[in-house]
């Protein structure tokens, strides 16, 4: 068994830990229940969207496993102050826990397209709606259908609505990132 040193300089740490406090502070507006389905439509995950675009494939998952590991230990960070292994395994948790993987599908989708030079406005927005909205909203709506009792298709037609809010998301994600990209930082 091969173990891998996850080494991260100060400059690392720290904007993944800025990454963490402002998917946190998104979590600060209440969710907005819909009344027909348990999962509220929250701002939060546009920072897992960024954090994918900002901070690429390792530190934007990283940051985000770091967010729900406080989460996870009870900390009320999620939209309406929610916390705890109860949040995460209950219906919404598909939904959270596909957060995990959105940083580094975004992220490496962000690489491989700078490497072949595709990546425009529109190919950058494209990336982040695929992951950060469909790809979750798709495992999301087999979690909820597992946990509700009902099948699949009735959980993904709840999830409709969310899509055209996640779709907004998207493209205020890449809005953000696009133009946090050309800030100079000191390091």
């Amino acid at each position: 068994m091969i173990k891998e040193k996850i080494s991260l300089s100060i400059h690392e740490m720290t904007v993944v830990a800025m990454m963490v406090a402002i998917i946190a502070i998104l979590g600060v507006l209440p969710g907005i229940p819909l009344g027909f389905i348990p999962v509220p439509i929250i701002l939060q995950n546009m920072g897992i969207m960024i954090a994918g675009e900002l901070l690429g494939p390792k530190l934007g998952t990283i940051a985000v496993w770091l967010f729900l590991f406080l989460v996870a230990l009870g900390f009320p960070l999620l939209s309406g102050g929610r916390g705890g292994m109860v949040t995460i395994l209950g219906p919404t948790g598909g939904y959270i826990l596909t957060w995990l993987f959105v940083p580094l599908l975004i992220g490496l989708s962000l690489r491989l397209g700078w490497r072949y030079g595709i990546v425009e406005w529109i190919t950058e927005f494209l990336i982040v709606w695929l992951w950060g909205a469909i790809f979750v909203e798709g495992v999301g709506a087999i979690w909820l259908a597992n946990q509700l009792r009902t099948t699949f298709i009735p959980a993904l037609a709840s999830n409709i609505l969310f899509v055209f809010g996640d779709t907004i998301k998207a493209l205020m994600a890449v809005s953000i990132t696009r133009r946090l990209r050309h800030i100079k930082v000191a390091s």
